[in-house]
């Protein structure tokens, strides 16, 4: 779109420099020496200019069964098939996120689509995408930026995913909540927003209590150990709010290893946030009590916005929350775990 002017010159000259050379032969291209730190899937030809440039920026998908989904729709989305010349770069390290969304917007993709590891430090990469007319859509997680700074964000609302998650625990009566707490990524907005919910109710209720409140980091086997040394303490607990699945997995197995029991009628409430069929599986067997819905799919909604926006139609809404709910071991379905489950 904004090369095509420089892409036919480009044209234009090797044909010259063809007619005056007047040889059959060709020349390896010089190699540079670097390595690109992004995937790009590149098309034969982009000459025609009908191509949209997309720069991804994702977390990495080894990070939870909730992000190796997300990845693979954002991956099966933007594709030459379906009118795109995508480059994808995963890490979990906002420093690199920033570093490779600036080269991005230095190579003038057309759109440059953030899931953020943080929410903070993106001020001169927004700044500078503004400047160079890169439009910036946010998916999956949101940032501290004013609304002017992106044109569109598909998101979770991950206040409200707390929210939900601490009423329904405020709901079970408990006498005495005494909480291990697993936190995710800190300072990503899925931690922000499902520690903050928490945060507030064991503030404000005198029978809410930290037994321990870690990060593992998404990380499955440093949560078996977090609730492993609080068994070995011999603290009492009667609550695992673990803030993705794989973590409360990581929980249950130091549960299970202890011969400790969980989930429904067990003594030990365990809880759990994403998409993940088998964690549905878990929940519907009664071995965990609680996941929150986190819903991974939202590269066919960031799709029709670029397309909208390309068409020179504006978003109608800035911000879209994708669909989502807490379940309930009591009241969960077959049908909810084929219909969510991913």
């Amino acid at each position: 779109m904004k090369k095509i002017f420089c892409l036919l010159l480009t044209l234009s000259m090797v044909l010259a420099l063809a007619a005056c050379g007047g040889g059959s032969g060709t020349s390896a291209p010089a190699d540079s020496g670097t390595s690109a730190p992004a995937d790009t899937q590149a098309p034969a030809d982009t000459a025609g200019g009908d191509l949209i440039t997309v720069g991804v920026i994702n977390n990495d998908p080894n990070e939870s069964g909730y992000r190796t989904a997300n990845d693979a729709a954002m991956r099966a989305t933007f594709t030459e098939a379906n009118g795109y010349k995508a480059t994808f770069y995963n890490n979990n390290d906002a420093a690199q996120q920033i570093a490779t969304a600036q080269q991005m917007v230095q190579d003038e993709v057309d759109f440059l689509l953030l899931s953020p590891a943080s929410t903070t430090g993106w001020d001169t990469v927004l700044q500078d995408a503004q400047a160079a007319g890169t439009q910036v859509i946010l998916f999956d997680r949101m940032l501290e930026a004013d609304e002017s700074m992106y044109v569109a964000a598909v998101v979770s609302d991950m206040p409200a995913e707390g929210k939900t998650a601490v009423d329904w625990l405020a709901a079970q009566g408990l006498s005495e909540y005494n909480i291990i707490h697993i936190q995710g990524h800190m300072g990503s907005d899925a931690q922000l927003g499902r520690t903050g919910a928490l945060d507030e109710r064991v503030a404000a209720e005198g029978s809410w209590n930290y037994v321990t409140q870690q990060t593992a980091d998404w990380d499955e086997a440093t949560a078996r150990t977090i609730v492993q040394s609080v068994i070995d303490s011999g603290k009492p607990f009667n609550v695992i709010y673990a803030e993705n699945n794989g973590m409360a997995r990581g929980a249950v197995a130091a549960l299970d290893a202890a011969g400790i029991t969980h989930g429904k009628d067990g003594d030990v409430i365990v809880m759990g946030f994403d998409s993940d069929k088998w964690a549905f599986e878990a929940v519907l067997e009664g071995s965990w009590n609680y996941m929150g819905l986190c819903n991974p799919l939202q590269a066919d909604t960031v799709d029709a916005i670029i397309k909208d926006l390309a068409a020179g139609k504006q978003p109608a809404q800035k911000i879209i929350y994708t669909p989502e709910q807490g379940f309930d071991c009591n009241t969960l379905t077959q049908a909810d775990v084929d219909t969510y489950g991913t």
